[in-house]
């Protein structure tokens, strides 16, 4: 089969998630980046790995996520329409992923929120997103920005530093009954609640994660029972994503994600990065973004965390020796339960 017609039978598939068997499509992507990935073929190559001889999910090797900081990572030949990056930490090398197409983009990122949410038109889409506003190719903007587009609301907006104007719309959402969505990188909404407490009961109020130096490092579990108390809400929804990923997992309260359509998280042993695994143990993440078929769509991230039999997962930290990253949730204690 011809690359480009494999592709657009791939995507084809990809659209009809969650319908489409998962693992099935899962392997065949393996298959297509396996021979149309330079960087991922030398990678199986170095592993003594046959893509012919790969027939389940747990037998993908999964490309280390450092190699988006050193690599550019592409899944056939085309030119990138933009490019993602990270924002990372004074002197360190910055993911960058080449998105070959917007559209593609922000279809599946509405997707991976509608899945859960229902129509992004529906909502008043606040954005509380400062550093971020403040640099160029943060994927996390892109995507606020296509769902301020997408609302029917007049209000919707991004806000950098006036937390004043933002508490007043708050406040006029709130009492006309607006459906309202507030999503904040985590240490501006710890701010808005110290600056501006309200009773925003019936608002979805969505932390990104992001304190990395910003203010005194908390749990999620502290930061959630701060801005609970500020604002007067039953439960603090998260979004989970990051430069190397087209789709999102979201958190409707206690930490606890489910990953949209095309994703899925596996555990791997942190001292062996071929083994994954039981259900509820901790250990590093694998991801498989099948959205990510024009880069890689097995990637090895730096994240610990626990996946479940439901295929929800938790977020617990990250491996001491990783780079700080924009979007990072905020410390953890790993070791509760682990």
């Amino acid at each position: 089969m011809e690359p480009e017609i494999h592709r657009q039978s791939l995507i084809s598939r990809i659209a009809r998630l969650p319908e489409e068997p998962f693992e099935a499509l899962a392997l065949d992507i393996f298959q297509y980046q396996a021979e149309y990935n330079p960087l991922y073929r030398d990678f199986l190559r170095l592993l003594s790995v046959s893509a012919r001889d790969v027939h389940s999910i747990d037998a993908i090797p999964f490309l280390p996520i450092q190699f988006f900081k050193t690599f550019r990572i592409q899944t056939g030949r085309w030119a990138p329409a933009l490019t993602f990056s990270s924002s990372g930490t004074t002197g360190a090398a910055a993911s960058r992923h080449l998105v070959r197409g917007p559209a593609f983009y922000r279809l599946n990122a509405r997707r991976c929120f509608e899945y859960f949410y229902g129509p992004v038109r529906d909502y008043c889409v606040l954005a509380l997103l400062p550093a971020y506003l403040e640099r160029s190719g943060s994927s996390l903007v892109f995507m606020a920005g296509d769902f301020i587009k997408q609302s029917r609301y007049p209000q919707s907006g991004f806000f950098l530093h006036d937390t004043e104007a933002l508490a007043e719309i708050l406040a006029e959402c709130k009492k006309k009954g607006l459906p309202t969505l507030l999503l904040g990188v985590s240490f501006a909404l710890w701010s808005l609640a110290e600056q501006h407490p309200m009773n925003l009961s019936g608002i979805i109020i969505m932390e990104t994660g992001g304190m990395k130096g910003r203010r005194r490092e908390i749990t999620r579990e502290e930061l959630h029972a701060i801005l609970k108390s500020a604002f007067e809400v039953e439960c603090i929804h998260s979004e989970y994503g990051m430069t190397e990923l087209l789709s999102q997992a979201y958190s409707t309260g206690g930490g606890l994600f489910r990953p949209g359509p095309a994703l899925r998280a596996l555990a791997r042993e942190i001292t062996d990065p071929l083994a994954l695994l039981p259900y509820g143990k901790t250990g590093a993440l694998n991801l498989i973004d099948l959205a990510n078929i024009d880069t890689i769509s097995f990637i090895a991230t730096d994240d610990l965390g626990r996946v479940y039999a439901d295929g929800s997962f938790e977020i617990l930290g990250r491996h001491d020796a990783s780079d700080a990253r924009g979007c990072n949730l905020l410390v953890a204690d790993v070791e509760r339960g682990a």
